[in-house]
């Protein structure tokens, strides 16, 4: 079995055609069953989970909180003890009929929706409405609330097609209320059979998420999507897009992409529509749909775009054609560049992801780049760059660990059944035993961060960056096989969280991270993502260290396969850098404090509306990667100056 460890897929669910998966009240039971006993901690529905289960009910019907009232669902979202315990024993006699309830009050809410976009057609719309009003909303506690929300909204849409042309302004209306009223009809549905197995997969995925921020069910059209993100391909335009309410933002432009190589894209722009179809107000699945297609045919792009000249904003509106070609999502897996120091040169390896195919693999990557660097130059250093890596396959993450220690364990892992297996690190043959930086930041996670603190562990590298990573030490397992996604469930697939990952030290970077060894900021230091801020985060768990490797987890046979030899020249925990720590983070301080450039950049993420996407600060320069090196530079110097 292949563990994928992403700390996130972005999923783009595309509903199947309204069809609603094939459940019933027997098998939305019998699913959950099959989901607790997979799951690494959870195993029966309890007070405390049905709690949380209301809650991701409410959001599964009303996720823009633009309907429901907080005194009309107060009694799910502030539950008695005594509704609690009614409802948990109704799951165990297969009785769903509190989530009916829910569900006839989102009915009526829907009703009084319909009379609120009549009078907020009649109206003037309030100015001056910024997308950021709308982050993490709460519950509109009144009416007069509800309507003041849903007029800035409309206010706030308005405004972002403003720059179209009167017939496609009103076709993205007319767009706007047709998949507002889809919606609606949906739950409205009048056949009973189909109301119910809607309402069903409703609580099936309120279950499911609310044992754990990674545990999820998809319907039958869910899991197809879900399977385009495993398989890492998709014909489109290759860009990641943020859905504002306004428009479409660009947040991230993949490598070799037909948004790439056009060189008239920009991160931050905003796409309002797509071959004049308006895509303002659309759900971002739909919107996606628009851009994908056939590789060859050409897209359009209407987008608007924010500049600056002698301190005057305006807003232009801009029209790109691209044509669409198949999008690999692994960016451009590993760059390889250097930076001569002295008589010799410092290496900087960025890897985008663990991965593995009938070609290459990352570790076989590196290794390859780390001989080139050292048969053409004096190689003196590596950074390897983990930041923005999400993860990929655990075996990738333990072979690459491999080629900078010697022999021994490299990561743990405990499933639901709390059986721990190693593994390890075998051949003993590391290609480089040289000064090793791990750079990080908080979207380093999963995989990534197996790498980073085992090699902290072992005293291998010095782990620079944000001051810790992501926080990502689950693993989980899906029921659609990748190979073969024709087979999907007519009742839908899931993935569970099986269990955590531990390093050599017996530590799991879940919630905490990977602590930096020094710290040097970069762009999302100021940004508050990772585990830890997830909305149902599995609790964080140590296990006994295992630097001496006894094997005691191996049959005796598998003990005399791996043989004797295996245990001569484990890696031992070092202490290489340890005289040396003090000295490169108050050079580090000081270079920091010293440079303006920087000041400015550390001022600026720390504005609140301030956007970590945006590359366009401070003239591109990576100021983090930069400062990383003069770290290393420096530790260079001072163990060479040691030697000498």
């Amino acid at each position: 079995m292949r563990l994928w460890l992403f700390w996130v897929l972005i999923l783009v669910f595309v509903s199947g055609e309204c069809k609603q998966p094939q459940l019933t009240p027997k098998d939305v039971k019998l699913k959950v069953e099959e989901i607790l006993k997979a799951h690494v901690s959870h195993k029966a529905i309890t007070v405390a989970l049905m709690e949380r289960i209301f809650q991701n009910f409410l959001e599964e019907l009303d996720p823009t909180k633009t309907y429901f009232v907080e005194s009309e669902i107060k009694s799910w979202l502030q539950p008695t003890e005594m509704t609690l315990q009614t409802a948990v024993k109704g799951y165990k006699a297969g009785d769903f009929s509190i989530f009916h309830q829910m569900h006839a009050v989102f009915l009526d809410a829907i009703d009084r929706r319909k009379v609120f976009e009549e009078k907020i057609a009649q109206e003037p719309l309030p100015k001056g409405v910024k997308s950021e009003e709308f982050k993490d909303l709460p519950w509109a506690q009144n009416e007069d609330e509800l309507l003041i929300r849903l007029s800035r909204i409309k206010s706030l849409q308005s405004e972002a097609v403003a720059k179209l042309d009167d017939d496609t302004k009103a076709k993205f209306f007319q767009r706007l209320e047709k998949r507002r009223v889809n919606r609606e009809a949906e739950f409205l549905e009048p056949n009973i059979e189909e109301r119910q197995r809607l309402i069903l997969a409703c609580v099936l995925k309120s279950i499911a998420s609310s044992l754990d921020s990674h545990t999820n069910y998809f319907t039958p059209g869910e899991a197809n999507q879900f399977m385009i993100q495993v398989q890492q391909r998709l014909f489109g335009i290759g860009a990641q897009l943020h859905d504002n309410l306004d428009g479409l933002v660009i947040k991230r432009i993949l490598e070799n992409s037909p948004a790439s190589q056009s060189n008239r894209i920009k991160l931050n722009d905003k796409i309002i529509a797509v071959n004049h179809e308006p895509v303002v107000g659309l759900d971002i699945t739909e919107a996606v749909e628009l851009i994908r297609g056939e590789k060859g045919t050409p897209v359009l792009l209407t987008m608007l775009r924010e500049v600056e000249e002698d301190g005057d904003r305006r807003v232009d509106k801009i029209e790109v054609e691209l044509i669409r070609n198949e999008v690999v999502l692994e960016d451009s897996r590993l760059e390889t560049s250097f930076e001569p120091f002295g008589d010799g040169v410092i290496a900087h390896l960025k890897l985008f992801s663990f991965y593995q195919d009938g070609k290459s693999s990352s570790a076989q990557d590196l290794r390859k780049a780390i001989e080139s660097l050292k048969k053409e130059h004096h190689l003196k250093g590596i950074l390897l760059d983990l930041r923005n890596n999400a993860g990929g396959l655990l075996t990738q993450a333990v072979s690459v660990t491999g080629l900078f220690i010697n022999k021994g364990i490299v990561v743990s892992i405990q499933d639901n059944t709390g059986k721990l297996q190693h593994l390890r690190e075998v051949e003993g043959r590391p290609i480089w035993d040289g000064p090793l930086f791990v750079l990080v930041n908080r979207a380093s996670a999963s995989a990534a961060e197996i790498v980073a603190q085992t090699l902290q562990d072992y005293g291998r590298a010095i782990v620079v960056g944000d001051d810790h990573t992501f926080g990502k030490g689950s693993f989980q397992t899906f029921t659609l096989d990748p190979v073969n996604t024709q087979k999907v469930n007519p009742q839908g697939e899931y993935k569970v969280t099986r269990g955590r990952y531990y390093t050599v030290s017996g530590k799991s970077p879940q919630l905490d991270g990977v602590g930096s060894d020094i710290e040097v900021p970069g762009i999302l230091s100021g940004i508050d993502i990772g585990e830890k801020y997830a909305k149902f985060p599995l609790e964080n768990d140590v296990i006994e260290a295992h630097f001496d490797d006894d094997l005691s987890d191996l049959s005796q046979l598998h003990r005399i396969q791996l043989g004797p030899m295996y245990r001569y020249n484990l890696q031992q925990k070092l202490s290489t850098y340890s005289p040396y720590f003090e000295k490169l983070k108050v050079n580090s301080k000081k270079r920091i404090a010293n440079n303006k450039n920087y000041q400015s950049f550390l001022n600026e993420i720390q504005k609140k509306n301030f956007d970590a996407e945006s590359v366009n600060l401070f003239s591109q320069n990576d100021l983090q990667l930069m400062e990383s090196t003069n770290v290393m530079k420096d530790l260079i110097f001072l163990m060479n100056t040691e030697k000498l």
